[in-house]
C-alpha cells in the first residue's frame, strides 16, 4: 500500500444533519447536493464510537501532535449537550496520551446559552458564531423558515460569550459576503462585537451556478466590497484576525495561506457524516449532487484509504493539480486556482475541476488591492546601474518595546522580515554590481520580473540563503561566483512560468533552483527554462529534465505553520557547524514528528515566543549530530528566515533550540535596523555562562537568546508545580540557574558604556521581562543545583 503523502489533522464532525434555520445561501440545503435527505439526524453511539477510534488510530500512525476537530451541522446545537458531551468525551478519550485536541464547534448561536457555555468551558470547546454583519445584512439570508429574524438572538449568544467566564470560547465569527450589503455597516457592525476572528467568506459558486452580480457594481464585486473592509481593517490597526487578509499577505511573502481558499498548501481536513460516511469538504456540495462522497465509511474504511481517494488527492496537489491558466498567473501562489469548488462546471466540455475559480478576476482584483495597499514598503530590483535603494519596513515604537522584552508577534516579526527583504534586496544589487555585472541576463531576468510578477521575485529572495550569497561576494569570496544569481533567477523563471530561459551553471553535478530544488545534471552551463506546466533544463550533454531530482521539502507542523527542511542549498553551510547531507525517508518523518510535537509544545508554553517563530521562521536546516551529550544548533546572521539544528532526542528540546536560535535571528534584524551600541567600541565584555569576553554584540546576541531559555525553564517548572521527580527538579534547577544568568547579564550590558541611547532602552525592556522571574519562589534544592551547575561552568570553562 502506497503511503499517503499527508496525514489528516482537521476532521469536522457532524453531530445533527438538520438546522433550525432556513438561510437561502445554505450550500448544504439550498445547493445542488441532496445527500442530507437520507441521512440520520443524530450522530448515533455507533457511528461516534467508531469515528472516535478512527481518528485516534490515525493520529498514533502518523504521530500526530495535535489534531482540530470542528462540531458541525446543520445546526449541531440540536444535538443538545448530552450528546455534545459523549462526542467530546469519546474524541478526546481515543487520541493518544501525546496528542493534544482542538475542540470546537461552528453554530448558528439562536440556541446558545449558558448550559451550552459551561459544558464548553469544561470540555474546552471553542465556538465559533455565523453572523452576516448588522441586522440588514444578516437578515437577508439568515432568517426562520416563517421570515423571522435570527438577528437579536445571535448577538444575544455573542454578548453570552464576550462575558469574562466565557470569553475564552469566543473562537470569532464567520461573515458570508453579500455585495448588496454595505461593507462599512458590515464592518462596523462586526467589529463593535470585539471577537478574536472574522472570516469573510466568498459565497459558494460555479461557473454552473455563479455568483450574482448586481449592475452597477462593477467587473469585481466581491473585491471591491473585500477591498473596502480591507481599509478599514487596516485603519484600525487590525482589530481581530482576518484569515483571508491575512492570508494574502502570507503568501505573498512565500509563507503558508490560513485557509482553504488561498494558497497551494494541501488540504488536511476530511468530514465525517452523521451516518459514518467519510466525505470531502463541505463546500462541494455546491458543485453538484453526490460531489463531496468518497464511498466510505468509518467501519469499512481507515483515513489512511480516505487520503488515497481520488478527489482528496486532487485537493493536495498544490500547483500541479490547477488548470493550465492558472499555472501560468502571476499570482497563483498566492490564488491558488481559489476554492476548490469554485472551480467546477459540468456543461459540455467544462471540464469539471480543471478551470479557475468562478471568482478569479475578483481575486486577481483583491490581491493587486492589498498588495499595493502596503503590503509592506517593497524595494525593487534596480535597474542595471542604478544605486541599490534601501528601504527597510520601519517598527512602530509598540514593536520596538515588545522585540525588547523579548517576544515579537506575528506582525512584529513580518515587519522585520519585509525589511530584511528589502535589505537582501540591495545587497543583491550591490555584490552584482561589485562583481562587475556579470550574469546580465540574470540580472535583466529578474529586474523585468520584479516588474511584473513582484510576488515571484518577492519569494525567491526571501529565500534565507539568497542574502548568504550577496554577503559572501561582498565580503570577497570570490569562490562562491555568480552562479547562485543564477539559481535566483532560474528560480523566478520557473516560478513565473512564462517562458523565460535562464543559462545556469551546474557544479558537482548539482543544479540548484533556491525555494524549489535541485537537479542531477552533469557539470556545465545548462539552460532552465520555465513554463506555465512546469520547467525544462537542457544540460551540457544535449540531455533535457523535466524534473526535480531532489525538490525542498517542506511540512507543516501546525495549521498556522509551514517550514522547509533546507538540506539541498549548497549555501546552508553558513552555520557555524557542519551540516547534515539529504534526509532519508525515515530521518524526514523523525524531523516531521519532532517539528510537530515541538509546535505544540511552543504554542503551550512559550506562546510569546510561538506566533513570531510562525511567521518568521520559514526553513531549519539539518545539522550533524555533536559529540555524546551536547545539542547543536545555529543561526547565521546574514540568512533570515533559517536556523539550523541537529535534531536531538526529544521534542522539548527541540522545542527549546527553535526557541533560542529564532532569537538571534530576531536580535540580528533589529541590529539591521536599530543601531544599539557603538559600532566604534572595541570592548571586550565577559558573559555568566562563558569563560571569554565577548564584544558587546556577543554579549547582547546571548543575553536577548537566553530570555527565551529562561522563559522556557520557568514554563517547565508551572507544568512541574508540585511534583517530584528528576525531570521537576531538573527545571527547576535550569530556571534558577538561566535566570540569574540573564539578570546579570542584562546589567552587564547597561553598565558597559557602550550601548546607545536606544541600546539602553532595550536593555530597559529586557529587564523588565526578566525581574518578575527574580521573584518567582524555587526550592532551596534548586538554588543549590544551580550553584553546583555554575561553578561546574566556571571550572570546566563554559
Amino acid at each position: 500500500m502506497t503511503r499517503i503523502s499527508l496525514p489528516f489533522s482537521q476532521f469536522v464532525v457532524k453531530v445533527h444533519s438538520r438546522c433550525d434555520l432556513a438561510c437561502d445561501h445554505c450550500y448544504v440545503y439550498e445547493h445542488a447536493d441532496t445527500s442530507w435527505r437520507a441521512r440520520p439526524r443524530v450522530i448515533g453511539d455507533d457511528v461516534l464510537a467508531k469515528t472516535a477510534e478512527r481518528i485516534g488510530e490515525h493520529a498514533s500512525a502518523h504521530r500526530l501532535p495535535a489534531v482540530r476537530a470542528v462540531l458541525h451541522g446543520g445546526e449541531p446545537l440540536l444535538a443538545g449537550p448530552d450528546r455534545l458531551r459523549r462526542v467530546a468525551e469519546a474524541l478526546r478519550a481515543a487520541l493518544p496520551a501525546d496528542c493534544a485536541l482542538d475542540l470546537r464547534i461552528h453554530t448558528n448561536g439562536i440556541r446558545l446559552g449558558r448550559e451550552f457555555c459551561d459544558l464548553f468551558a469544561e470540555l474546552d470547546i471553542k465556538v465559533g458564531i455565523s453572523l452576516d454583519g448588522d441586522k440588514v445584512a444578516n437578515d437577508r439570508h439568515r432568517r426562520f423558515a416563517d421570515g423571522r429574524s435570527s438577528h437579536p438572538l445571535v448577538l444575544r449568544a455573542v454578548a453570552l460569550l464576550r462575558e469574562p467566564e466565557y470569553r475564552h470560547l469566543f473562537a470569532g465569527l464567520l461573515c458570508t459576503v453579500d455585495v448588496e450589503n454595505d461593507p462599512v455597516a458590515v464592518y462596523r457592525a462586526v467589529a463593535e462585537l470585539h471577537p478574536p476572528a472574522v472570516d469573510f467568506l466568498l459565497p459558494h459558486a460555479t461557473w454552473d451556478e455563479p455568483p450574482k452580480r448586481p449592475s452597477g457594481h462593477g467587473p469585481t464585486p466581491y473585491a471591491d466590497w473585500l477591498l473596502t473592509v480591507h481599509g478599514l481593517w487596516e485603519a484600525d490597526g487590525r482589530p481581530f484576525a482576518v484569515r483571508t487578509f491575512e492570508s494574502v499577505h502570507r503568501t505573498l511573502r512565500g509563507f503558508t495561506s490560513l485557509t482553504e481558499s488561498l494558497g497551494l498548501e494541501p488540504s488536511d481536513l476530511v468530514v465525517l457524516e452523521t451516518d459514518g460516511a467519510f466525505e470531502q469538504v463541505d463546500s462541494l456540495k455546491t458543485a453538484f449532487d453526490g460531489a463531496p462522497a468518497t464511498g466510505f465509511d468509518v467501519f469499512a474504511h481507515s483515513l489512511d484509504d480516505v487520503a488515497r481517494h481520488p478527489g482528496m488527492a486532487a485537493r493536495q496537489s498544490g500547483l500541479a493539480g490547477l488548470s493550465s491558466t492558472c499555472r501560468s498567473c502571476p499570482v497563483v501562489r498566492t490564488c491558488g486556482g481559489g476554492l476548490y469548488a469554485h472551480r467546477y462546471r459540468g456543461d459540455d466540455g467544462g471540464g469539471g475541476f480543471d478551470n479557475p475559480s468562478v471568482y478569479c478576476g475578483d481575486l486577481m482584483t483583491l490581491i493587486n488591492g492589498i498588495t499595493a495597499a502596503g503590503n509592506g514598503p517593497v524595494t525593487s530590483v534596480p535597474a542595471q546601474g542604478a544605486p541599490p535603494q534601501v528601504v527597510p519596513a520601519a517598527l512602530a515604537p509598540t514593536q520596538i518595546d515588545e522585540l525588547a522584552r523579548g517576544y515579537g508577534g506575528a506582525d512584529t516579526v513580518r515587519a522585520l522580515a519585509r525589511s530584511q527583504l528589502a535589505i537582501t534586496r540591495a545587497m543583491l544589487a550591490a555584490a552584482w554590481d561589485a562583481s562587475g555585472q556579470g550574469r546580465p541576463e540574470a540580472w535583466s531576468l529578474l529586474s523585468e520580473l520584479d516588474g511584473s510578477a513582484p510576488a515571484v521575485v518577492d519569494v525567491v529572495l526571501a529565500h534565507p540563503y539568497a542574502r548568504t550569497w550577496a554577503a559572501r561576494q561582498l565580503a570577497g569570496d570570490l569562490g562562491v561566483g555568480l552562479g547562485p544569481l543564477a539559481g535566483l533567477a532560474a528560480a523566478a523563471a520557473v516560478r513565473a512560468g512564462r517562458g523565460d530561459a535562464v543559462p545556469v551553471p551546474v557544479r558537482g553535478g548539482w543544479l540548484h533552483l533556491p525555494t524549489l530544488g535541485r537537479i542531477a545534471a552533469p557539470d556545465g552551463e545548462a539552460v532552465v527554462t520555465g513554463r506555465p506546466d512546469g520547467f525544462t533544463v537542457r544540460a551540457a550533454d544535449g540531455s533535457v529534465l523535466t524534473a526535480l531530482t531532489e525538490p525542498l521539502r517542506r511540512v507543516r507542523p501546525g495549521s498556522d505553520w509551514t517550514v522547509a527542511l533546507e538540506d539541498v542549498d549548497p549555501l546552508r553551510d553558513s552555520h557555524d557547524h557542519a551540516v547534515a547531507g539529504r534526509l532519508t525517508d525515515g530521518e524526514l518523518l523523525d524531523w516531521t514528528g519532532a517539528l510537530r510535537e515541538a509546535w505544540e509544545l511552543l504554542g503551550r508554553d512559550l506562546p510569546g515566543y510561538a506566533a513570531g517563530i510562525g511567521a518568521g521562521l520559514a526553513a531549519v536546516t539539518p545539522l550533524r549530530p555533536g559529540p555524546a551529550g551536547r545539542e547543536v544548533s545555529s543561526a547565521a546572521r546574514q540568512a533570515f528566515g533559517v536556523v539550523g539544528i541537529a535534531r536531538p532526542a526529544t521534542a522539548p528540546t527541540l522545542a527549546l533550540l527553535l526557541a533560542h536560535e529564532f532569537q538571534h535571528v530576531k536580535l540580528g534584524a533589529v541590529l539591521d535596523l536599530l543601531d544599539l551600541f557603538d559600532p566604534a567600541d572595541a570592548g571586550l565584555y565577559f558573559a555568566p555562562w562563558r569563560p571569554d569576553p565577548r564584544p558587546v554584540e556577543g554579549l547582547l546576541q546571548g543575553t536577548y537568546a537566553h530570555l527565551a531559555v529562561t522563559e522556557y525553564w520557568g514554563a517547565r517548572c508551572l507544568a512541574y508545580d508540585g511534583l517530584p521527580g528528576e525531570a521537576a527538579d531538573r527545571a527547576r534547577a535550569e530556571f534558577a540557574l538561566w535566570r540569574r544568568y540573564t539578570a546579570e547579564a542584562v546589567e552587564r550590558l547597561a553598565e558597559s558604556g557602550a550601548l546607545t541611547d536606544l541600546g539602553l532602552s532595550f536593555t530597559a525592556g529586557m529587564r523588565e521581562t526578566v525581574t518578575p522571574w527574580l521573584a518567582v519562589p524555587l526550592p532551596a534544592a534548586a538554588e543549590r543545583a544551580a550553584d553546583r551547575a555554575r561553578q561546574q561552568r566556571a571550572e570546566i570553562g563554559g
